[in-house]
């Protein structure tokens, strides 16, 4: 894989890839995704996709966007660095014999010629990759002139961002790497997609992860969600205790349930609809 050149006091890029490549691997993102099907669903309607268009699923995990996607009668690529994911994906195609194409693939590194697409989706995938302008500027460069780019990205004040500020207060995140919760901002997503865009537009959209427990939640996540799993595979004991206690207490104080047991976490995120400037525009 290719990465931007690094400087002496820039992150390394590459090793920050290599170490996010093992967390995605860890656990089985595909249980998580589950809870999160309805936002692929949202997103291809929103991108309004037509059957033939060919459409490509950057950062595709277990296939969400992609299967939404081939619904539409369209010709559908996932692509994911993830072998295990997309073994996953795949299974899950077959079982509703759609048709998808999944490929081993980095956002970063797209492999396909420029303009290969029609669309290009990518639900709380691409948004994790550490060079943010370059994972820009290759949906860019492999979408047709007047094609369309479809986000979903999670925001940095709803409770996934509140979770992720949580796990870095046990565990830091890599120094001088921009926060994927970026991609959760209109601001952000201006400044990397408005050179290229003819149209932006963003609607935030709210996810609601249920449990049967703040506890629950926290096992769950722990047990099955990457970057979750790896922060406490990094504490001790009594790191692992604490960690496991806020990340409860957290659940706790944003579930809208009333009845103090149960948990519904209403999670907010950015659902984003570029369409790409013309050739002659």
């Amino acid at each position: 894989m290719t990465v931007s050149p690094t400087t002496t006091s820039g992150p390394d890029l590459a090793a920050v890839k290599a170490k996010q490549q093992k967390t995605w691997s860890s656990g089985d993102y595909s249980v998580i995704g589950s809870r999160i099907v309805l936002q692929s669903e949202l997103l291809v309607d929103a991108a309004d996709l037509r059957p033939g268009w060919s459409v490509l699923d950057v950062a595709c995990g277990a296939g969400n966007a992609a299967i939404a996607a081939a619904r539409s009668d369209a010709r559908v690529i996932g692509v994911d660095y993830v072998p295990e994911l997309l073994a996953r994906a795949r299974e899950r195609a077959a079982a509703e014999a759609l048709a998808v194409d999944f490929q081993t693939g980095d956002a970063e590194a797209l492999p396909f010629p420029a303009e290969s697409f029609d669309a290009v989706l990518s639900v709380f995938g691409a948004m994790f990759a550490p060079d943010h302008a370059r994972t820009a500027d290759e949906m860019i460069r492999v979408t047709r002139p007047g094609g369309v780019i479809g986000l979903a990205s999670w925001t940095p004040e709803g409770f996934i961002g509140e979770m992720f500020r949580t796990i870095s207060s046990h565990v830091p995140a890599p120094k001088g790497v921009a926060s994927p919760l970026l991609w959760g901002t209109t601001d952000h997503l201006a400044e990397l997609f408005g050179p290229a865009a003819a149209e932006i537009r963003s609607v935030e959209r709210t996810c609601v992860f249920r449990f049967a427990s703040p506890e629950d939640f926290a096992g769950t996540f722990r047990a099955w969600y990457g970057p979750t799993l790896k922060a406490f595979e990094a504490l001790d004991d009594a790191g692992r205790t604490a960690l496991a206690a806020d990340l409860a207490g957290l659940a706790r104080r944003w579930s809208r349930n009333p009845d103090g047991q149960t948990v519904a976490l209403p999670s907010t995120y950015l659902e984003t609809i570029i369409t790409l400037r013309n050739a002659d525009a």
